[in-house]
Formats: C-alpha cells, sequence, structure tokens
C-alpha cells in the first residue's frame, strides 16, 4: 500500500496482535486500506510465530517482533502477572523496531498489539493510537496516547469526556456487501437446498468447540434448513460433531462476502468482525454465548433488536424464535448498517489526524 500527498509520503506501522490469520489481522488490514486513501503508506508487525496468512493472501510483507497476549478478556491475576512480564521485555524490542521502521504514527491493534505498539511507540518518542478492545489494553493505552474503542471494550458504553479516547465500530470493509450469490452457490456442495433457509455457523476464522456443537443441537432438532459451517477447526475431533446430514461444513473460506448472500441467519460469537460484516449485510443474528473463554460483550444491547442471544442448550428456540421475526431483525439491523460501513473512515480519520497534529 503506497500513496503520496503533496509529494511527501507519510507511514504508519501497524503493530497487530493475533496470527494474521483472523480477525485481529481483518481489523489492522481494513483500516490500513482507509488510510491508504489518506496518502498513507501503511507496514505491518507480527509476532515472530505469527503465520501472516490473510497478509501474504494480499501480498503484503511484514516485520517481526514480540506481540504476546495481553491477558485478553477472561486474564486471571496470575496470567496478566506473566503478560506483564512479557510485554514489557517486547515494548522494548518493538521501540527498537520503530526506530528502524521510522513511521509518522504507530497503530497498536488489540490487546497485546496494542498495549506492545503504543508502549514501544512511547518509548521510541513515535506517535500512537491504540485500537482496544480488552480491558487489559483499555487500562494501558488509555493512560498513554489517543485510543480507539471497538464494541467489545468496556469503555464502548460508558459515557466519556476523554478526547483522546474514541469510539467506532469494527471496520469492516465496506466491500463486504458486494457479493457474488451465483459463485456462492457454484461453491457450495451439491447438497445444498436453495429452497430451504440456510444458516450459517462461524466463530471466525478458527472453529471453536462451542460453535461446532450449536451447530450439531440445532441439526439434530430436525429443522428444515441448510447448516452451514465456516472456520479451522481449533482441535481435529470437533469435526465429529458436524457429521450430521444437514451440515456441510464448508472449512475456512476466502469467499464469506460470496455466502453472505445466501445466509438467512448468521449464528456468531458474541464478539468481532463478523457480526459487524453482517450488520452490514443486513443479516438476522444469534450471538451463541460463551463460545471463547467465556467472553461476554453484549453485543445484542449495541445492536438492539438486530442481535439475539443464546446459550447453547437454546439455540433450538432462538432459532425458531429468530425464523419467526426475521424481517423485523433485518429491519433492525439496517439501522445500523451505515454507520458499520463507514466506522474504517472514521478510524482512519482519526489515526490521519493524530500523524498530522503531531507531525507539523
Amino acid at each position: 500500500m503506497h500513496n503520496y500527498r503533496n509529494g511527501y509520503k507519510m507511514k504508519a506501522l501497524f503493530v497487530v496482535t493475533g496470527r494474521g490469520i483472523g480477525g485481529d489481522a481483518v481489523t489492522a488490514l481494513n483500516i490500513a486500506r482507509a488510510l491508504d486513501k489518506y496518502g498513507v503508506d501503511c507496514e505491518f508487525a507480527l509476532d515472530h510465530s505469527a503465520p501472516g496468512l490473510l497478509l501474504k493472501k494480499n501480498n503484503l510483507s511484514w516485520y517481526k517482533t514480540s506481540i504476546p497476549q495481553a491477558g485478553g478478556h477472561a486474564a486471571t491475576k496470575k496470567n496478566l502477572a506473566k503478560a506483564a512480564i512479557k510485554t514489557s521485555k517486547a515494548a522494548f524490542e518493538a521501540a527498537k523496531l520503530i526506530r528502524k521502521v521510522h513511521p509518522q504514527v504507530v497503530v497498536g491493534v488489540i490487546g497485546g498489539g496494542a498495549v506492545v505498539g503504543c508502549l514501544g511507540a512511547k518509548m521510541a518518542s513515535t506517535p500512537s493510537v491504540g485500537i482496544l478492545i480488552t480491558p487489559t489494553d483499555a487500562k494501558v493505552c488509555t493512560k498513554i496516547t489517543t485510543t480507539v474503542a471497538l464494541p467489545e471494550s468496556n469503555l464502548f458504553q460508558m459515557e466519556l469526556n476523554d478526547k483522546n479516547i474514541h469510539k467506532a465500530y469494527s471496520p469492516v470493509d465496506p466491500s463486504i456487501i458486494v457479493g457474488n450469490k451465483e459463485r456462492a452457490l457454484e461453491l457450495l456442495p451439491p447438497k445444498f437446498d436453495e429452497t430451504r433457509p440456510t444458516i450459517l455457523f462461524s466463530s471466525g476464522s478458527t472453529l471453536f468447540e462451542k460453535m461446532a456443537l450449536g451447530a450439531s443441537v440445532l441439526a439434530k432438532s430436525g429443522i428444515n434448513a441448510n447448516i452451514l459451517v465456516v472456520g479451522a477447526p481449533l482441535e481435529e475431533e470437533y469435526r465429529e460433531y458436524l457429521m450430521e446430514d444437514n451440515i456441510m461444513y464448508l472449512e475456512y473460506i476466502d469467499w464469506i462476502r460470496d455466502l453472505y448472500k445466501v445466509v438467512d441467519l448468521a449464528v456468531l460469537t458474541d464478539d468481532g468482525m463478523m457480526i459487524q460484516e453482517s450488520i452490514a449485510c443486513q443479516l438476522p443474528i444469534i450471538a451463541l454465548l460463551g463460545v471463547k473463554y467465556g467472553r461476554y460483550h453484549n453485543l445484542a444491547e449495541i445492536f438492539k433488536g438486530a442481535v439475539l442471544e443464546s446459550d447453547l442448550e437454546d439455540i433450538t428456540q432462538v432459532t425458531t424464535h429468530a425464523f419467526n421475526k426475521l424481517d423485523e431483525l433485518k429491519e433492525n439491523a439496517l439501522k445500523y448498517s451505515e454507520d458499520v460501513l463507514n466506522a474504517s473512515d472514521n478510524i482512519a480519520r482519526v489515526i490521519y489526524n493524530k500523524m498530522r497534529d503531531e507531525n507539523k
């Protein structure tokens, strides 16, 4: 990603938590695409162990630096103490990288990426912006720099007067709504029945056990629907849950925007990019609770009337309820769709303004 404004190239370095294949990397990439329109050259840093498949797929290279998990939503005090030691060492390594790359701004993306990126930038005397979703990144980053709280952050639903704390929906790629239904139909298994309603189960790029179980429970209920499941299994044995006749397991796919065009109802985790992609596509949503380490983000409150909640044991009942009010759920999703589609640009503007103000 290279752009120029008035002959002067400005550079942002994204320090990204995770493995470079899922939601954290998607968040970074979508913000970077929006920043590209402001004439900003975006580069990336991932943990040494990250395979970075999403960046590879987009023909992007990246720097390697230590980015330990910052503790996350469900961290214990012991885990947080261990993370703090690792994070301190990682921040020094990040500062060394920042001095070498010499960006005009560092964007620390989520959890460990936010903490390490923003602390490293502070040490390297470089402006930064933290993209926040966990209590730990909020606690650290809001004390030292400008931040953007995404809906999963505990800050998002608070009344705040701090001009350095911004709020935004997750930065979906606006092209998510431009899917090709015919392509999806070509790629789906032959047993896909267009005359039946279609339910998508997904916990993101990785399939967690509870999401696989949810699909299995619903399939065993005898519901008259195509049940699609996507994501690479966290453990191989989860595949056993997906052997029911009306489950079609699609593994990890890169044609999700096409798939959205055939889906009538999405069962997703109570977090992350996919809920907001589905809102942008005006899809009714059930948030299956407790899928990822017991986290709870209350996104049904943020997207009132567009997201229903369900525990695993209630998934059949809640799905039946959702099918009885699909039109109402779609109508409510429409109320949020435009703001969600504008989120990437809103975040890019915060970062660009920080660069411009700090580098006058």
